[in-house]
């Protein structure tokens, strides 16, 4: 059955289940890079005051041991996330000796690339696999893609809208294979109109020439040290950030779990010969975990994954072959400069509207002639995005960017209205108009104010990011932290190191073999 959004809103509230909207679950990542007062990529090791990366439910490292990762527990208001956000910030400013976080997707200005240090996590065999994986992410990639940083926003349905939604949809197969097919339709239509984000909330059209330091590329000086494109909205998520030719012959479209699981799984058993070249263990040192087009799952890149819970050395592909799609995980998020968090109640109200306009719109499979398309969008948006008269591709024919973003914007201000009906206010309606003034005015989108603030103040990259590091760490501190968070997470501290110390004295297998047995699995 195919229904439009329109009867798919309708049909909630008539039948009384539209609160069900209102009990959506929230998760948020953020990365952020530890730099010193010069704007420089911290030397320092991942500090002990933060507790364990390897073992801290909350404070972890990314790629680099400079590189912070902030992940907050899941909640249903996603004003709840950006407070525990908050918390986990203000916490670690109070740890760090004399240094920033940097509140910038395109990172600061970098050492020379062998000395950006790989995230450590002791000597534990979990350790040093995860180590490892990040060696091999050098050897196959360089060590530069990996000091971006981005927001990772995790968003699902509560449980018990499902069979609603599945007698809606009159669905008479399993319940769990409903709910992941119908993620997996969330992730299609995300990936066909994702480019929309990029435009409202890209915020990286500019960065450090150190990032781009003996590469080929096609930008433009803006300042002394600084390169950037005119138009761009997000070169993150350009070509000039996460690529990966391997990767390419994958072609992951998202139509179902099952070819999902199958390509991955295949990826993670197929040798590459370029990595081949590299080797696996030379001179009793290991380049990479192996030799196949991706060590591990996490190795994919893509702006969007759907996920589950894994449980004690599960692998992700298995957990979700097992138990169905759990929750999705959106990676195309740019920090924003201009925000504390890097991302604010505003951008979380409109995320979810879009996710669940995704959703519950009318569902199709993706060809793979609009595989290439939706790609040609992407890369016309993040590297030209605000460029008058820019179009895109949709239905095999060229459309104005901003004909196609209203057209988009539009059904999300149905889902908008009834969000806000039930809340009795206009929160949801009100993250809409902000966007469509985006739209309407280039201008007034986060690349555009980040190049106009650094060329009217003759800032560099570097410069402007820091100012508003200081800026936002001033802020942040300016709110004390609640002295029973402060306890709870100094506890997490201690525990968090006891339970690494206790990992690496209880392991009674030698690393090669463990390593073995879970590739094998």
């Amino acid at each position: 059955m195919s229904t439009t959004l329109e009867q798919t809103l309708n049909w909630l509230e008539q039948e009384g289940h539209a609160e069900l909207l209102t009990q959506l679950q929230h998760g948020i990542e953020k990365e952020g890079l530890r730099v010193d007062t010069q704007c420089k990529l911290s030397e320092k090791p991942h500090p002990e005051a933060l507790g364990s990366a390897l073992t801290h439910e909350h404070i972890t490292t990314d790629y680099s041991e400079a590189l912070l990762e902030f992940i907050t527990p899941v909640f249903e208001r996603s004003s709840d996330a950006l407070e525990f956000l908050a918390e986990l910030h203000r916490y670690t400013y109070q740890k760090l000796d004399g240094e920033q976080i940097w509140p910038a997707s395109m990172p600061c200005v970098l050492p020379e690339e062998e000395d950006i240090p790989i995230a450590y996590y002791g000597d534990s065999n979990v350790g040093k696999m995860k180590y490892i994986y990040r060696v091999g992410l050098e050897n196959r990639y360089g060590k530069m893609m990996q000091t971006i940083a981005g927001i990772h926003y995790n968003f699902s349905l509560p449980e018990n809208f499902w069979p609603v939604y599945q007698r809606l949809s009159k669905d008479n197969g399993s319940l769990q294979d409903f709910r992941s097919a119908s993620y997996f339709s969330l992730i299609r239509n995300f990936r066909r109109y994702s480019w929309l984000l990029m435009y409202l909330f890209g915020a990286s059209p500019a960065l450090c020439s150190s990032f781009l330091k003996d590469r080929e590329h096609n930008l433009e000086t803006l300042s002394e040290g600084t390169l950037y494109l005119p138009y761009a909205t997000s070169l993150r998520m350009s070509d000039l950030g996460y690529s990966n030719k391997a990767q390419a012959s994958l072609n992951i479209c998202f139509n179902h779990l099952n070819t999902y699981a199958s390509s991955l799984n295949r990826a993670i058993r197929t040798p590459y010969p370029a990595y081949e070249e590299i080797g696996v263990k030379v001179n009793g040192e290991y380049r990479q975990l192996n030799n196949n087009i991706l060590q591990i799952e996490n190795e994919y890149y893509s702006d969007i994954r759907p996920k589950r819970v894994t449980q004690s050395g599960e692998k992700p592909v298995h957990a979700l072959m097992a138990r169905g799609v759990e929750y999705i995980e959106v990676r195309n998020t740019d920090i924003n400069p201009f925000l504390p968090l890097g991302i604010d109640q505003t951008q979380a109200d409109f995320l979810d509207l879009f996710l669940l306009t995704c959703l519950l719109m009318e569902e199709r499979e993706i060809s793979m002639e609009e595989c290439d398309q939706i790609s040609e969008n992407h890369q016309r948006v993040v590297t030209r995005g605000r460029e008058p008269g820019l179009t895109l591709i949709c239905n095999d024919e060229e459309v104005s960017l901003q004909t196609w973003g209203q057209q988009i914007l539009d059904q999300i201000r149905s889902t908008a209205a009834l969000l806000d009906k039930l809340s009795g206010n206009s929160q949801f309606t009100d993250s809409v108009d902000l966007q469509q003034a985006k739209l309407d005015n280039s201008d007034l989108t986060p690349s555009a104010q980040i190049l106009q603030q650094m060329q009217e103040q003759k800032l560099s990259h570097g410069q402007f990011v820091l100012q508003q590091a200081e800026k936002h760490m001033q802020d942040l501190l300016q709110q004390a932290l609640p002295p029973v968070v402060k306890d709870r997470l100094t506890a997490m501290t201690f525990n968090s190191l006891e339970e690494q110390r206790q990992i690496e004295a209880t392991d009674e297998t030698d690393f090669d073999t463990y390593l073995a047995q879970y590739l094998a699995s």
